[in-house]
């Protein structure tokens, strides 16, 4: 089956379970978990070719930005979906679901640079724990902005709607740090992994993503110790964590588009 209606029946897939979900959210319609994680399911099934087909292009060190995208946004979503087995996080397809579909639509036809063939067990490591800790964090930063938007609403006593939906706060909150404690635990094993197994994990074109992951361990690390020593929660860990994953993007995808894109075209 070609590329091009793999990757729109996936968006439709992923849009139509996102869909749901915030109807959910909004008391429009009847909770149906079980619907939504299969029309996930049934998207990742969709999308898991066309990752294959892009890893298939090439072999390499570290995979190029377009093919980075499509198999991060897959584990994103496979791993909401086993999460959402035993917490209650599934609200986040709402944004990662379109955002997944609207990264395979955008990476269809577009190139996807390999660079370095070969990958050693070590490196194998090193890219599985960075793309989990993306990932993981990556649902953190969703949870993050339905705890932003549950604090405003009960802040301004609004308690129907959305807010009605919503695990209570402490459960929210509760969720958002151990979603942060497991991405934080798999970004640590990420960048100690590349300083073993990476040649120099400050060379040229390593440098700004190793500088802007340890900026993010840091920001992490901040807000973890200061939740347990200070009691920071609420608004100021939504703000931390957004930041902290801001940054991580940058890391992740910023040097990749300098690398791939802008210098290319130098």
């Amino acid at each position: 089956m070609h590329a091009l209606p793999l990757a729109v029946m996936a968006f439709i897939l992923y849009v139509a379970a996102a869909t749901w979900q915030a109807l959910t959210l909004t008391r429009r319609v009847s909770s149906r978990t079980g619907l939504v994680r299969s029309f996930g399911l049934l998207a990742l099934m969709c999308q898991t070719p066309l990752a294959i087909g892009l890893l298939d292009q090439g072999a390499s060190l570290l995979p190029g930005i377009t093919t980075s995208a499509v198999l991060i946004s897959g584990l994103a979503v496979l791993t909401l979906l086993v999460v959402s087995l035993f917490k209650p996080v599934l609200n986040v397809a709402v944004g990662l679901f379109p955002l997944t579909g609207i990264i395979l639509l955008l990476a269809i036809g577009l190139p996807s640079p390999e660079r370095h063939p070969g990958m050693t067990p070590g490196i194998a490591l090193h890219a599985l724990s960075s793309a989990l800790a993306f990932s993981l964090l990556a649902i953190a930063a969703f949870q993050a902005i339905l705890l932003g938007i549950q604090n405003q609403a009960l802040r301004h006593h609004h308690i129907r709607g959305v807010v009605q939906s919503l695990p209570p706060l402490t459960s929210m909150e509760r969720i958002l740090f151990e979603l942060i404690w497991a991405g934080m635990a798999l970004l640590s094993l990420a960048i100690a992994s590349g300083f073993v197994f990476l040649d120099d994990m400050f060379a040229q074109h390593l440098v700004h993503k190793t500088v802007l992951s340890l900026l993010a361990w840091l920001i992490f690390a901040t807000l973890l110790v200061c939740h347990l020593w200070l009691g920071w929660r609420g608004m100021r860990a939504v703000s931390w964590t957004l930041v902290g994953y801001l940054v991580l993007l940058l890391a992740y995808f910023g040097s990749k588009f300098v690398l791939e894109v802008l210098l290319a075209q130098g």
